[in-house]
This record gives C-alpha cells, sequence and structure tokens, in this order.
C-alpha cells in the first residue's frame, strides 16, 4: 500500500468516530430538537422494526417468504391489551408474554407450513393473517369485535415500592428504543453465531445443507418461531403507544409494510432493515397530511425506490460505511 493510500485510510479511519458519537448524539437527544410529529413517526417506525427483524431472519437468513407477521403482531397486540386490562400487569410482564403467545402459536402452525414449498408456504402465511382478522371480528366475549379493545393502560413499571408510567411521546421514545435496541443486539447473536451460519447455508442451497448433516427443517421451525416471538414484542409496543386495538391490525396493510422494511431497506443486513424501517414508515406517516392522495404518493415513492434501488438502500449503506473505514453490519 503506499503512503497515499495509507493516508487516505487513516483519514477516513478518523472519521469513523465522529460519525458513530453524532449519530448517537441524535438518537439519544432526538426529542430535544424534533417536533412532536416527527417524533411519533420515528415511534411507529421503531414499533415496525421489530417484527421486519423477525421477517428479515426468514426472508434474509433462510429464504422463506412469509406474510404472517402482521398475524403475529396482530395477536402481540391483543396478547398485551387483554392482559394490561384484565390483569392490571407492568409492561415488561406485557411485553414478555406477548412475545411468547405469539411464538407459542407459530409452533403449531409452522409445523405443518413448512412442509409446503415456494408459492404454496407464502398462501398458507397468507392465510394466517385472514384468520386471525376473523377470530378478532367474531371472538366478541374477548375481542369485543369490530369495537376493538380501546383505553389500553400505558406502559408502567413496578420496581418494589416503586413504579412510574410512561405518557409522554418522548418517553415512549426512549422506550421504544430500549427495546429495539435489545432486539437488534439479538438478531446480531442470532445471525452471527453457529446457527447463523447454518441458517445462511440452508438459504444458499437446502438440499446440500440437509446433506452435510444441518437439520434444516428443524431450523426453518425455530427461525418461524423467533419470527413471530419478535413481531409479538412490537404488537405489544404497538398497542400500549396508541392504547387501542382491533381487527384492523390483521389488515394487509401492516403485513405489507413490514415487507417493504426488509425488502426496501436490504435483505440480510441490519443496517439497512433499520434504515427502511425509518425511512418508509415515517414516509407514510408523513404522507398522511394528504390523506386523499396518501396510498398514491406512497405508491409512486416507493416505484422511485424500487428503480433506482432495485437491491434496497444495503449496498447504499454499506459505500458510505466503507468510506469511513467500517465494516458491514
Amino acid at each position: 500500500m503506499s503512503q497515499l493510500q495509507e493516508t487516505q485510510q487513516t483519514w477516513r479511519s478518523g472519521l469513523r468516530l465522529p460519525a458513530i458519537i453524532l449519530m448517537a448524539g441524535l438518537v439519544l437527544f432526538a426529542p430535544a430538537f424534533v417536533g412532536s410529529y416527527s417524533l411519533h413517526a420515528v415511534v411507529i417506525a421503531m414499533i415496525f422494526l421489530l417484527p421486519a427483524l423477525g421477517l428479515n431472519l426468514l426472508v434474509g437468513y433462510t429464504g422463506l417468504l412469509s406474510l404472517a407477521q402482521g398475524a403475529f403482531f396482530g395477536v402481540g397486540a391483543y396478547a398485551s391489551a387483554l392482559l394490561s386490562i384484565h390483569f392490571n400487569t407492568p409492561f415488561y410482564v406485557n411485553v414478555v408474554s406477548a412475545g411468547l403467545i405469539s411464538g407459542a402459536l407459530a409452533l403449531p402452525l409452522g409445523i405443518p407450513a413448512l412442509r409446503l414449498r415456494a408459492t404454496s408456504f407464502v398462501m398458507c402465511t397468507l392465510g394466517f393473517i385472514v384468520i386471525g382478522q376473523a377470530i378478532s371480528k367474531n371472538w366478541i366475549s374477548l375481542t369485543r369485535g369490530d369495537m376493538g379493545l380501546s383505553s389500553v393502560p400505558k406502559p408502567y413499571f413496578a420496581l418494589g415500592p416503586w413504579s412510574f408510567s410512561v405518557v409522554s411521546t418522548a418517553a415512549y421514545y426512549y422506550l421504544a428504543l430500549a427495546v429495539a435496541g435489545l432486539a437488534i443486539l439479538a438478531f446480531y447473536l442470532i445471525v452471527r453465531s453457529p446457527a447463523g451460519r447454518n441458517m445462511i447455508a440452508i438459504r444458499e442451497n437446502e438440499t446440500l445443507a440437509e446433506a452435510v448433516g444441518i437439520p434444516t427443517w428443524t431450523y426453518k421451525l425455530i427461525v418461524f418461531v423467533l419470527s413471530a416471538i419478535f413481531a409479538g414484542v412490537g404488537g405489544s409496543l404497538y398497542v400500549h403507544y396508541l392504547t387501542v386495538v382491533s381487527p384492523l391490525t390483521f389488515q394487509m396493510y401492516y403485513t405489507t409494510t413490514i415487507l417493504i422494511i426488509v425488502l426496501g431497506g436490504g435483505v440480510g443486513t441490519i443496517s439497512g432493515v433499520v434504515f427502511g424501517s425509518i425511512l418508509f414508515v415515517a414516509l407514510s406517516e408523513i404522507l398522511r397530511v394528504a390523506p386523499e392522495i396518501r396510498m398514491i404518493a406512497y405508491g409512486i415513492c416507493l416505484l422511485l425506490i424500487v428503480f433506482k434501488f432495485p437491491k434496497g438502500f444495503a449496498p447504499v449503506i454499506d459505500k458510505v460505511w466503507s468510506a469511513l473505514g467500517g465494516q458491514r453490519a
């Protein structure tokens, strides 16, 4: 390497730390300089990041396209709301229970569904959304049907003799940030583990992976359950933020939003999905100011992004990060 190249590398490495500090500062102090509506959009983005991470495990690391994330998102929302309303349980109990209930439901659903391949599997997972919406509409004694569950309590924490509630948007921002940070850490540990490498092997060539002794079906079932847990936690965050849940939570809009985040952000990456959640959810929220043309404008924006960035934003993020001397995340 020439002296000039070494100098350029040193200069780029010197930019990396200030860039990280700047991004950390923007994240930590966002409520101080971001308007209330923009902060609300960021909170919604972090909520949808959770089911998107779960879908990224399926699509990006095992090669399974599932449309069931919206169903497990709705299950988590209803589970958390019912626990909070009927048992007055603290938030940390609700969010953990929502994830576990969604995962427990995904287990018996995944056993037959994962016997299917390609298009059949996708159609089967779409059926889970239809079933979820039908149950939420018709099990009136539990879900109150189309009326939904309202007045869901804001998150509160009971720590011994102390208890406090998360009421303001700024406070909820930090709560969502903490949960999203833990979810990203869990995702990173999963995909960087030996199990993560086996998942990638299944994605690249399932027949070869099975030939070398990897229990492919078992791995796919575990990933399916893990993806549901991520979605259930996201549903819990969602319902305690908006304090209402209805059968509309199972509509296809939520499923397509999650899918757009992963495909548009960058399949198989963490940074791409994080960026995609902020971009696409925030874009949808911003366009609410023009409800008459909102979905048309949203669709046009998506078409422009697809043609300009067919592989998502992950390659762009990689180039920027590489220019700072970093490595892909």
